[in-house]
């Protein structure tokens, strides 16, 4: 193993591999919002939640751990890999650390707790990171579909699995710190028991209108619609988690109002941006409607890749409340993994030359909202050894053949 081989050039982590190894072996336990509502509302106990994610954490990181295996050397060689790796195994074996130890000592769960916000620090950039390493891997050797076939499929788990595991962490972190957030006192961890989605949609367009004052000095109106068929005239409350709805709605709102104002420099007024939001009996969908001139269906997909972007590298990266990682042109693909996280979705649907729309589904239901995870097992291995076939459509050709020169006769 290229991973293991990597490990074992320090004595000081030669322990690393079998444990990657040892919990590979074990899917991780995906949990619903109603298990973490649930857990953390009901008289809390810290014992409980320490026993599971001592086992469940490793279990996490060593399935993704042995994805890294398969990405390609030249990417594995890359400082910004090597630095990443470092700090996944450290993080692993400061959790493993704690197998044997003694849920009913107080003082061990207080260093359990310590422990995980070192962690959640430590990897406070690994999204940056992993991001560098493919800008160098990418300005040293190019791109093949294959490498970025299987590099898109490996970013797509590895993000997905840190969002899971910092919603783990910070769950824990947050109850049993001892303390309640002033500004969130119903609050369980980082979930809204009663999470008021228009107020997220009116706070994210918020801040997206100052940037975008901030930079062109003007910004499009909002236009807000609100459709509650399961109660008519009652809020539109779900249980969720503010700070991902925000950070998908900052990042589509963030693009909607730049196409806007650039394809309307030379008008008097801008047309408005147009967001209407359901509540079913098994989603809540947020569509916000622009028209900022649309993009090509050719270009759809590659808005959502992290190969293809074409954004310039930060040279700051700002860990305030942001889009994630617009800088490098990740902001799209990091907001649809947060939307798939409790089973939800984002889509782009547009018309070239007039606009877009981009429509958010969340589960209405908090027992439907369960995490998705990404898991190694042989349908895993599969992606990453398949390679790119002929395609078994046709292919248009650029010089149309004449016709009349066919040896055919029809």
């Amino acid at each position: 193993m290229k991973f293991a081989q990597f490990l074992l050039k320090s004595s000081s982590v030669a322990g690393i591999p079998k444990q990657v190894e040892r919990f590979a072996k074990f899917s991780p336990s995906p949990l619903s919002m109603k298990q973490f509502i649930d857990f953390g509302s009901a008289d809390a106990c810290e014992k409980t939640s320490f026993v599971f994610l001592r086992q469940e954490l490793p279990v996490r990181l060593a399935n993704i751990m042995k994805e890294i295996d398969f990405l390609p050397d030249k990417l594995l060689g890359t400082p910004s890999l090597k630095l990443l790796i470092s700090w996944y195994s450290q993080s692993l074996m400061e959790i493993v650390d704690f197998l044997e130890k003694d849920p009913d000592d107080k003082d061990v769960l207080t260093n359990f707790t310590q422990t995980l916000v070192n962690v959640r620090n430590r990897h406070n950039n690994v999204v940056p990171t992993m991001a560098q390493g493919v800008v160098e891997y990418k300005d040293a050797f190019g791109v093949d579909p294959v490498t970025n076939q299987n590099v898109q499929y490996f970013l797509d788990r590895f993000y997905m699995s840190r969002i899971s595991t910092r919603m783990l962490m910070n769950q824990h972190t947050l109850i049993f710190d001892g303390s309640v957030n002033p500004a969130h006192p119903k609050h369980i961890g980082s979930i809204d028991p009663s999470c008021d989605v228009v107020e997220v949609i009116k706070d994210a367009y918020d801040t997206s209108k100052m940037l975008c004052e901030q930079y062109y000095l003007t910004s499009p109106d909002m236009e807000i619609t609100e459709v509650n068929s399961k109660n008519p005239d009652q809020p539109l409350h779900i249980v969720y988690v503010p700070s991902h709805l925000y950070h998908m709605l900052f990042e589509l709102f963030k693009n909607a109002m730049r196409a806007t104002v650039e394809t309307h420099e030379t008008s008097p007024t801008l047309p408005p941006i147009k967001v209407r939001v359901s509540l079913g009996t098994e989603d809540l969908t947020i569509k916000m409607a622009d028209r900022g001139g649309g993009v090509p269906l050719r270009k759809i997909e590659r808005l959502f890749s992290y190969m293809y972007s074409t954004a310039p590298s930060p040279v700051h990266i700002d860990n305030s409340r942001n889009a994630p990682l617009a800088g490098f042109g990740y902001g799209l693909p990091i907001s649809r993994l947060y939307a798939k996280y409790f089973q939800g979705d984002l889509q782009l649907y547009s018309m070239e030359g007039y606009g877009t729309s981009a429509v958010i589904y969340l589960k209405a239901l908090s027992s439907e909202s369960v995490e998705r995870l990404p898991v190694f097992n042989k349908s895993a291995l599969r992606h990453y050894q398949t390679s790119m076939e002929a395609d078994d459509w046709c292919m248009p050709s650029k010089d149309p053949k004449k016709l009349g020169n066919s040896k055919w006769i029809l």
